[in-house]
């Protein structure tokens, strides 16, 4: 009979811890990319199950919309950037910082190195390609004004996210938006190398490139705080074992197993952030103000409103 009631209470409690898991719908920021490697590493290491979690990950069709999705409670976190953050706050959404992702600036103005353009004073009348008008707008405004420029010095070009192919084919002789971690190795394997100019070299400042949101109902939750514990075990992982980790990172997904992706990763590495609760209460003050006076935002609102450090 004791035998008996043990098995039983031991059935009992596996069923108890499987059906304690919680569910939550990650929506990432774009297609699969290294940008995202602590996130698959907390995925195939277990770490999310470890903390009662289980995580659906989706891609979008549309690069815009998990932060709106996220702001309807449709999906419980998503990918985004600190930039387009603080203009979602000025709007009025109701979605927070809760994590980061990546710490450092990614985007960049980049040229071809056998360009003859070696300054960003040699941009003048020159033909600059974007994606995504508004913020990287204002980054360049910011970067020509400081040799002495204006984006009228400039022709503008709508090249959508075929960033790298524009400059290949000689459409624009510059891009503004390009990834240091993804477009300047596109463009060396293409044995094109480029030349890079740092918006946080050149006026801008320093910013979290990606972030985790969340709806600010949510903020109170216990499983995101459980969320970003299963994402700082990955980013240790990844930093202590980076080649494991990207085997890890492109299990079952084939078709990131190539030299793009593989120098990506190594290069995405040193950018994850090693505290991703933490919140710089100062870099999100200074960024909010940069965006005012680029008129990108009309007010800054209570720091608060739309970031948290959870801990």
């Amino acid at each position: 009979m004791i035998r008996v009631l043990a098995t039983l209470a031991a059935a009992l409690l596996i069923s108890t811890t499987a059906t304690a898991q919680t569910r939550l719908t990650l929506l990432l920021d774009w297609f699969v990319n290294p940008d995202h490697g602590t996130v698959y590493i907390a995925l195939e290491r277990g770490y999310f199950r470890d903390v009662g979690l289980e995580v659906d990950i989706k891609a979008p069709a549309d690069p815009n919309d998990p932060p709106k999705l996220v702001a309807a409670g449709r999906a419980d976190i998503a990918i985004s950037y600190q930039p387009q953050l603080h203009l979602q706050a000025d709007q009025g959404l109701p979605l927070v910082r809760f994590g980061t992702v990546v710490a450092t600036p990614l985007s960049s103005l980049v040229v071809l190195r056998d360009s003859g353009i070696a300054r960003i004073a040699d941009l003048k009348g020159k033909k600059i390609g974007f994606s995504v008008g508004g913020f990287e707008d204002a980054l360049l405004r910011a970067m020509l004004g400081r040799h002495g420029l204006s984006l009228s010095d400039v022709r503008l070009v709508n090249v959508n996210f075929a960033l790298s192919p524009a400059l290949l084919t000689g459409q624009v002789d510059a891009v503004i938006g390009a990834y240091r971690n993804f477009e300047l190795n596109q463009l060396d394997i293409e044995k094109h190398p480029g030349r890079a100019f740092y918006p946080e070299e050149e006026g801008v400042p320093p910013y979290d490139e990606l972030i985790f949101v969340a709806n600010r109902k949510d903020i109170g939750n216990d499983a995101l705080k459980r969320f970003l514990d299963a994402i700082e075990r990955a980013t240790m992982f990844v930093h202590n074992h980076p080649a494991e980790g990207f085997a890890l990172f492109v299990k079952g997904r084939p078709k990131l197993d190539d030299e793009l992706n593989r120098r990506a990763w190594r290069d995405t590495l040193p950018r994850f952030a090693h505290s991703p609760a933490a919140l710089d209460r100062g870099r999100y003050q200074r960024f909010a103000a940069f965006l005012k006076d680029q008129g990108l935002i009309k007010t800054i609102p209570p720091l608060e409103t739309y970031a948290a450090d959870i801990r």
